[in-house]
């Protein structure tokens, strides 16, 4: 093609667009992109501002946003490196009115995704977070949004893809908030630079203003794109993301906790159980690390450190449930050896009953954590279940006859 006939298709463009002609604008730049880079500046301009006008077809539901955002974005770009912005303030307002629009949709859209959980109005929401990313490249939260929401929808491949993205970019999300009290309304306004907020309060209608720091998002990048991966099935790309996050935040103990987790997800409980104590050292005031090292101990056959375990959470957790219930499950795993040496002593009588007086013992003493388990969560089945068998063994029956009533009221 010519630069005549690059001409001709766009006056052809041109004049297509103005009449709405989008279909035959869209053939008239197809025509003319071949030879552009060899254009002089103005008809490089040019053809950036038609392209993105028949992109954008005067707002039509059928645009492509993400189109639009790129050749209006490369015009901008472009006049910028040649400076002479010719088309740039036009193209600026236009984008500014998209932007606010998709923005204000994406947001409602997120709230009613809110509401009704589904899916697909998570997916719809987190489309319009990414388009307004594609119309806005400097506002790269709209794609941790995006990359969040897409999450939400179950769109995994499109939530790490993005994620990933934003580690490539060197997203961090850390931003200064200009904030100041509307003298009027009394409430907290947001504004978008110093600049609008100093002029408020100047003008007398705001007081109060002041400066807040946004924390980094990066490390819960790494968090969101490990859930990802391991949603997906995929534990070890999970585990290898958690550890490039935990190099570069090594004292993260949200990271940590979450290596511990996709450890048991996978079925590796010793690697678990270490991370949960290197957990405690960094928090050793959360008992649900006591906690679940016990449930580990318990399954490794380490009874007594495991009871040593929950009597932890229990100190740090006075109305811990589960915590009381594990106590009384350690001290009854204490009689496995002497029921198993009884059914091996069946014709001897009386060592039979002397190991049955030491399991009884044993019974009694795992009792009063059962007792406190039922106190704490009284509609707990299990913890019922277990005191009905305790109070049988142990020949109590009025107790036994009173736990059989609650019994049949909770299990309906």
């Amino acid at each position: 093609m010519t630069v005549f006939a690059q001409n001709d298709e766009l006056k052809t463009a041109e004049k297509a667009v103005k009449s709405n002609d989008f279909a035959t604008a869209i053939t008239a730049i197809n025509q003319a992109e071949g030879l552009i880079a060899n254009a002089d500046q103005k008809t490089k301009a040019k053809f950036y501002y038609l392209k993105g006008l028949t992109l954008y077809q005067n707002g039509a539901p059928q645009a492509d946003i993400d189109k639009v955002g790129a050749a209006f974005n490369q015009l901008i770009s472009y006049e910028n490196e040649t400076n002479k912005p010719k088309y740039s303030a036009e193209i600026g307002q236009l984008l500014n009115k998209m932007i606010v629009s998709v923005a204000e949709s994406a947001s409602n859209d997120y709230n009613k995704a809110i509401e009704t959980k589904e899916n697909t109005d998570y997916l719809k929401a987190a489309k319009e977070f990414q388009q307004v990313y594609a119309l806005s490249l400097r506002d790269t939260s709209y794609l941790d949004n995006a990359a969040l929401v897409y999450y939400f929808a179950k769109d995994y491949d499109t939530s790490i893809k993005l994620y990933e993205q934003l580690l490539d970019l060197k997203y961090t999300g850390i931003t200064t908030v200009f904030i100041a009290t509307d003298k009027a309304s009394g409430e907290d306004v947001v504004y978008g630079d110093k600049k609008a907020m100093d002029l408020q309060v100047k003008l007398g209608l705001a007081q109060n203003p002041r400066e807040e720091k946004k924390e980094s998002r990066r490390e819960m990048i790494f968090k969101n794109l490990a859930q990802n991966y391991s949603d997906k099935g995929n534990n070890e790309k999970a585990l290898e993301i958690i550890s490039k996050g935990r190099t570069e935040f090594p004292s993260s103990y949200s990271l940590l906790i979450d290596e511990a987790n996709i450890y048991y997800k996978a079925g590796d409980n010793a690697k678990f159980k270490e991370r949960l104590e290197e957990a405690i050292r960094l928090n050793p005031t959360e008992p649900t690390l006591y906690y679940n090292v016990g449930v580990m101990n318990m399954d490794q056959k380490n009874i007594d450190e495991a009871i040593k375990n929950f009597e932890k959470a229990i100190e740090l957790k006075p109305d811990y449930a589960d915590a009381y219930n594990n106590i009384g499950a350690a001290i009854i795993e204490k009689a496995a050896p002497i029921i198993e040496e009884m059914n091996k002593s069946l014709a001897d009588f009386k060592k039979y009953d002397k190991l049955q007086v030491q399991q009884f013992d044993i019974y009694r003493k795992a009792l009063p954590y059962y007792e406190k388990a039922y106190e704490l969560n009284p509609n707990s089945i299990n913890v019922i279940q277990t005191l009905m068998g305790l109070y049988e063994n142990l020949e109590m029956t009025d107790k036994l006859e009173k736990i059989r009533v609650v019994y049949e009221k909770v299990k309906q």
